[in-house]
């Protein structure tokens, strides 16, 4: 049966509010030093994906993956030191950049979003050919949707041993409409910059085959985005189509893989009802719900000088009880 339970989470006392929780990593929490082994894996349409690679050098080190969100990379304040972290627990991390998150814009026209599974499944696949599959993966946000895709449509021939997602957008037309709504409208604006400097950085040095000026003025909006480039460029009819086939909520009854998903219920990109009921999920998935924590925070403490990112430390410690 589903566990559905309350996390022992407790936010920093100065960091009660959920856009607190969800701005202070991003911006004042330090990146680490980081130079990791990059790998780039030749996609079977021509296109490639970008792997980063911190490898511990024991031989039977598990290997765990961890996928970005919404234009994130190696870069996100989460990333370099999460995969530091599941280094020193001994742990060979790799982090999966999705197409053109990597280092330059991928080749093709089309690239990530976020039902983009047949790519995981293609990129585990060549790992599985060189002996590497990962023992887990971590999906954040955009990837931890993807991930239960993935999870759900593979169902007992998935070859991971667990996994973990973290501030899923469950229904992606739900969470697109939140970031029009309030200060929420903050992050949907700063978001849809990120994808239109991302759309002039690939379409500037290739044809696009949308008939858009680049300057893309007349996109104020994540829904009008995906309405005019993400559904188009990836199959969709429109944006309601795209959310509707790739929001993982309808996956969630078929996942066989050991899931833990952790899930802040202020998280300001989601409104309540996202969150699934235990009656959608299959018994594989832990859901652990914190009453605060925001999107991808989860930030404890007791002072300015002792902070501690408690997200770090959950998934250490599922991944040590499950592998």
């Amino acid at each position: 049966m589903t566990q559905i339970i309350n996390s022992d989470f407790r936010p920093a006392w100065w960091l009660r509010s959920r856009h607190l929780q969800t701005i202070w990593p991003s911006l004042m929490r330090k990146r680490p030093a980081f130079s990791p082994e990059w790998e780039r894996i030749e996609l079977d349409d021509g296109d490639f994906i970008d792997l980063a690679w911190q490898r511990r050098p024991e031989a039977d080190a598990p290997i765990v993956m961890l996928i970005h969100g919404l234009e994130g990379s190696l870069k996100s304040h989460y990333a370099a030191n999460l995969l530091l972290k599941l280094h020193q627990n001994g742990y060979s991390a790799v982090m999966l950049h999705l197409r053109g998150c990597g280092r330059e814009p991928n080749r093709l026209p089309q690239s990530y979003h976020s039902g983009a599974s047949d790519d995981l499944k293609q990129i585990l696949t060549h790992l599985a050919q060189q002996q590497q599959t990962p023992a887990a993966i971590i999906g954040v946000s955009l990837g931890g949707n993807l991930l239960l895709k993935y999870l759900g449509e593979t169902g007992n021939t998935s070859p991971l041993k667990t996994a973990v997602a973290v501030s899923v957008p469950f229904n992606l037309e739900v969470c697109a409409d939140q970031l029009q709504q309030g200060l929420a409208i903050v992050y949907g604006r700063y978001l849809l910059q990120r994808l239109k400097q991302s759309y002039r950085a690939k379409f500037s040095r290739i044809v696009s085959p949308l008939a858009l000026d680049l300057n893309l003025t007349a996109i104020q909006t994540l829904r009008e985005f995906d309405d005019a480039i993400t559904a188009p460029l990836h199959g969709f009819k429109d944006a309601a189509d795209y959310y509707q086939r790739c929001s993982c909520a309808q996956f969630l009854s078929t996942i066989q893989t050991p899931t833990l998903i952790i899930h802040a219920q202020d998280d300001p990109f989601m409104r309540p009802q996202v969150v699934p009921a235990a009656s959608t999920m299959s018994p594989a998935i832990t859901l652990e719900l914190t009453q605060r924590g925001g999107h991808v925070g989860f930030v404890t403490g007791r002072s300015f000088c002792r902070l501690e990112y408690w997200l770090e430390q959950r998934i250490i410690q599922h991944l040590h009880s499950a592998l």
